[in-house]
């Protein structure tokens, strides 16, 4: 394959580059991570005013349309620089209305996303071993006209009950979007931030993070694509696929910090970075990260269409299970590497290895990704023996 970005997608990153770089300093980080909703709003304004925030959206919601590929493009260059910007629960959210969402619905909702004047964050996660897949969070239909139908005075034809674990980002998101059952299959629903019947608990994240945790009790909702019809598998994919992305970028910042450190500090009269067990551990970082791009890309590719639903899931999960495994390994012998400045939280790299830790563990860690995995690829073997 061939896995050139090509001259839209060298743009998108080499001006997020620059951005990342020159607003994502040390001292900026530290400021935000003591800020009351742990967003770098400054910075979600100069992305939303380079258009950034647009380039994966499509051309009539004001955005380029690079779709997946221009998303982990900008998620890698974020997670170098470890940027608190909630970039990934936003922009998967945007893509879901705009792919699946009604006219009505991509109209009023993805303009202010676009303008970076209002956030959408997702809700995939519960308590517990549960399958972003299967949610237990149910809706219910409101309306005596049939599911999903809207009464003449245009309210909300659903209502979910449930609760809802580690909302990334919570603060400061007007929309979230909740995935739930029904009785005719998952659906992905529309919940106003502060709608009634929604409680918000908030909590702090290892990355520093403030998520929250949603509980809904008869909480109006409106349907974003037909329940039944795969939009919450087409979320969980590209969420998993932007938390790789992410991943990556993380890993790459911290093998550079690593190999900054390792060239300038110096034992027994030679620079650490020559030493070859040392060596041997930047080696086993690089491959692992070299193995993290090629199935993010090959992923990507199969998120773009013109594959089978299978293929396309099975390579996500590889492409997710790369992600926390090999990227918490990097992040994990990195600090290693740093000794006890590893440690220091005056110093940079302890927040790679913090946000390696967590995203390992979104939407499942790797033990979670590879059973799953398993089960698809069982799946397909039997469906084709079965044929």
């Amino acid at each position: 394959m061939d896995f050139s970005l090509g001259e839209e997608l060298e743009a998108v990153r080499d001006l997020a580059r620059e951005i990342f770089t020159d607003r994502a300093s040390p001292d900026r980080l530290r400021a935000v991570e003591s800020s009351a909703t742990r967003v770098d709003d400054r910075l979600w304004g100069d992305l939303a005013g380079a258009g950034l925030l647009g380039a994966v959206l499509p051309e009539e919601a004001g955005g380029a349309g690079l779709g997946a590929g221009g998303l982990c493009v900008l998620l890698e260059e974020q997670g170098r620089r470890v940027a608190p910007v909630p970039l990934w629960p936003a922009l998967v959210g945007a893509l879901a209305v705009a792919t699946h969402g009604d006219p009505s619905l991509r109209a009023q909702l993805l303009p202010p996303v676009v303008a970076g004047t209002a956030r959408l964050t997702v809700a995939l996660e519960e308590f517990g071993p549960a399958d972003p897949g299967a949610p237990e969070v149910t809706a219910t239909p409101t309306s005596s006209v049939g599911e999903g139908v809207h009464s003449a005075e245009g309210a909300p034809g659903w209502c979910l009950t449930g609760t809802k674990a580690v909302v990334p980002a919570a603060s400061g998101a007007g929309h979230v979007l909740v995935s739930a059952r029904t009785a005719s299959g998952t659906g992905l629903f529309l919940v106003a931030g502060d709608a009634a019947g929604t409680t918000w608990e908030y909590a702090e994240t290892t990355s520093h993070d403030l998520s929250g945790h949603l509980t809904l009790d008869g909480a109006p909702a409106e349907a974003v694509g037909a329940p039944g019809t795969g939009v919450v598998d087409w979320t969980v994919r590209h969420a998993r696929a932007a938390l790789a992305a992410i991943q990556l970028g993380v890993s790459q910042g911290a093998l550079g910090h690593a190999a900054d450190h390792l060239r300038e500090r110096q034992q027994f009269g030679r620079p650490l970075a020559t030493f070859q067990a040392v060596q041997h551990q930047l080696a086993d970082c690089y491959i692992e990260i070299d193995a993290m791009r090629v199935t993010l890309w090959y992923a990507v590719d199969a998120l773009g269409g013109g594959t089978s639903e299978a293929v396309c899931e099975s390579a996500v999960l590889v492409a997710k299970w790369w992600a926390a495994e090999a990227g918490l390994n990097t992040v994990h012998r990195i600090q290693h590497l740093h000794g006890g400045i590893g440690v220091d939280t005056d110093y940079p790299v302890h927040r790679h290895f913090l946000w390696g830790k967590q995203l390992s563990s979104t939407l499942g860690g790797a033990r979670a990704d590879l059973t799953r995995l398993g089960d698809t690829l069982a799946e397909a073997v039997g469906g084709t023996a079965a044929s």
